[in-house]
């Protein structure tokens, strides 16, 4: 009979720790302005990148609180970066970009992922051809990045750098304008190509 108690007793404690144990949340980050080199290119952030999908976006003057507008990930975006060989080849390539500087190697590199459609992907080489200097074909990929999905916050922001490099600053502000449709005033994409558009024309950007 006590025995029987004492396994009552031993059973509820270990219930009970089950319920108190804090849940365990296993997950990919997709950080925000550094993410992709994001922010000023420096790749400080998560090498996933910005991927905001916002179906709703918010209002240009939105502040963003702890929580930026980010919306919901596609599925399909999502699910290559969960593919182990992906992730492990896009980490590498993010860190032959923002960490040597290697460009020409990088584009290789992502390339050989066999994921040219996907927006990060496609965003990381049109910013590659671009610190190459090759306008045009960083122009094409970061067409395709947006056709991918238009809502891919930091190619607004690279393609927004590439505009004003190219002299077109209009176009970098209608950029900067779609970024506060996606991800308010206060994300780090925001705030980067505002920053890059406040220098007088003519400045070198080192982004």
């Amino acid at each position: 009979m006590i025995k029987t108690a004492i396994r009552f007793v031993i059973l509820a404690m270990f219930l009970a720790s089950l319920v108190a144990a804090p849940p365990v949340i296993s997950a990919l980050a997709a950080g925000g302005g550094g993410g992709g080199g994001g922010g000023g290119g420096g790749g400080g952030g998560d090498p996933y990148g910005s991927t905001y999908t916002s179906t709703t976006p918010s209002s240009p003057d939105t502040k963003s609180t702890g929580t930026t507008h980010k919306g919901k990930k596609k599925s399909d975006k999502q699910s290559s970066f969960d593919d182990p060989g992906f992730a492990q080849g896009y980490r590498a390539a993010y860190a032959t970009i923002y960490d040597r500087h290697d460009y020409a190697n990088a584009i290789e590199q992502l390339k050989a992922l066999g994921q040219d459609e996907h927006p990060n992907v496609a965003n990381l080489i049109g910013y590659s051809y671009r610190k190459l200097g090759d306008y045009k074909l960083s122009q094409v990929w970061y067409e395709r990045a947006l056709k991918a999905d238009p809502n891919h916050v930091l190619t607004w922001q690279y393609y927004g750098l590439w505009q004003i490099e190219q002299g077109n600053r209009d176009q970098a502000q209608y950029h900067l304008s779609r970024i506060a449709a996606i991800c308010g005033t206060d994300c780090e994409e925001y705030r980067s190509l505002a920053a890059a558009l406040e220098k007088p024309p003519g400045t070198g950007l080192v982004y």
